[in-house]
């Protein structure tokens, strides 16, 4: 006897579709940006041979799980349940549309504070477009827990005010699960935020600032007023200006000073030149224009301008060496911090402690979006008539000292007050606990506003 041929639903067909929609895009996006960031981490690596080349060749593999993850989310939402979806469907509408608000916001903030620049641009609207392309890694991260707390706290205060979050506790829900949809979004955000991390988010950060920088003085520079030090050769450099991609479409090293010194200290040469460049092929320096100064024996200076470039072949410094104390932790990526932390393991010029924290930084700031998921569910889940202005109250008040726990937390680091890892984790530590402790009373009907009453000064 043959067995009957099982179908599936056309109704759960249908739910795999925007799945399937969104894989075929996400395919496509990765195409499109793996192969270049893969070009782009090759051409860093030789330009920064010293680099760390593990953690570099994963950035294309998470920008291309970048890719798929809202597919993986779309597959996700097409297996919950009826309840389920219509939770996660009801909350992403309100984070959509106070994404789309706060996206606006600021960007009409920052057009506000940079149009004069942007129209300095040979194509004002092409620049502006690569400029917001750069920047939104970043503003994704910056953005996302803001989103999260005022969609949620407004979607569930709507359920709460028609009486449905109540219609579903009493189907036999427990509050813990009726906010099961709601935590899995948060993991999905803070995931995104977590690959966005990892080098796009602060590489995009620091190089928004260049780009503006490009239209407005002429050129973009990766870091400035540089100083570094050779011990092996006593030789110490001073470069004005390190553009992003010097090894690509002529761009030089910019206002370099060199002075060299003999074992006991005493200058024995020193030069200035307004250009140099390096050669990869050759390994040589080269200086433009360079006004050098000779200490003789008798230490009387010899002043001489050259004429022709000064070619150095000898020298054993590279332009990644000489940038490197330069760099701002801020806007390094997970791979750049790694492979700053190692190239300065044992250096003692540097302070490695901003470099530590910021790694540090790069994996916990991301869950932000989680801890704010299970902060704003208790408060914006409402049983009596007294509405969720409260809620709302408290979130605020929450979500602000969370950026002031941020603010003064990893400033402690960078100084040594704190142990980096701390320093990094410690707001997602201490607002997990309270968000805990709010969604521990929610769940066993204890009003959460009654806990707060002692910490007001009137105890009202």
């Amino acid at each position: 006897m043959v067995p009957p041929v099982t179908t599936m639903p056309a109704s759960s067909a249908l739910r795999l579709l925007p799945a399937l929609v969104l894989a075929l895009v996400g395919a496509a996006l990765s195409f499109w940006l793996v192969p270049q960031e893969h070009r782009a981490v090759e051409e860093h690596l030789i330009g920064f041979p010293r680099s760390d080349p593990y953690t570099h060749r994963l950035r294309p593999i998470a920008l291309g799980l970048l890719c798929f993850l809202p597919a993986l989310a779309a597959l996700v939402y097409a297996w919950s349940g009826t309840l389920d979806r219509y939770l996660a469907r009801h909350a992403l509408k309100s984070i959509g549309i106070c994404s789309i608000a706060l996206f606006f916001v600021w960007v009409l903030t920052d057009l506000n504070d940079n149009l004069d620049d942007y129209q300095k641009a040979e194509s004002p609207v092409a620049f502006t477009l690569k400029y917001y392309g750069v920047v939104f890694p970043y503003l994704f991260v910056l953005l996302a827990p803001f989103c999260l707390l005022l969609g949620l706290l407004y979607s569930l205060g709507k359920l709460s005010a028609s009486r449905e979050i109540v219609a579903m506790i009493q189907s036999g829900r427990g509050v813990a699960r009726v906010i099961a949809p709601l935590t899995c979004i948060g993991v999905f955000f803070s995931t995104a935020c977590l690959l966005f991390n990892y080098h796009l988010a602060p590489w995009g950060d620091g190089y928004r600032e260049a780009l503006v920088d490009s239209v407005s003085h002429g050129a973009a520079s990766q870091a400035r007023n540089v100083l570094y030090h050779n011990p092996d050769d006593n030789r110490t450099w001073m470069v004005g200006s390190f553009p992003y991609n010097y090894n690509k479409k002529g761009a030089q090293l910019l206002d370099i000073h060199v002075t060299t010194k003999n074992d006991e200290g005493e200058i024995v040469s020193r030069f200035y030149a307004p250009i140099a460049s390096w050669n990869i092929g050759t390994r040589e320096w080269k200086f433009q224009s360079a006004e050098v100064l000779h200490m003789d024996t008798d230490n009387m200076p010899l002043f001489k301008t050259q004429e022709s470039p000064l070619i150095i072949p000898d020298w054993k410094e590279t332009p990644w060496q000489i940038v490197n104390p330069g760099l701002k932790a801020i806007n390094l990526g997970v791979p750049g911090l790694h492979s700053w932390l190692e190239q300065n393991e044992t250096s003692e010029w540097v302070d490695r402690r901003p470099f530590l924290t910021q790694w540090h930084h790069r994996f916990a700031q991301p869950w932000i979006c989680l801890v704010v998921v299970l902060l704003g569910a208790p408060l914006g889940i409402v049983f009596t008539r007294r509405g969720t202005a409260g809620g709302v109250a408290v979130a605020v008040f929450l979500s602000s000292m969370m950026l002031f726990c941020t603010e003064i937390f990893l400033p402690l680091g960078d100084s040594g007050y704190m142990p980096p890892i701390a320093a990094a984790w410690g707001t997602n530590i201490l607002f997990t606990m309270i968000a805990l402790l709010l969604l521990w009373r929610r769940i066993s009907g204890r009003p959460i506003y009654q806990s707060l009453k002692p910490l007001l000064p009137s105890g009202e």
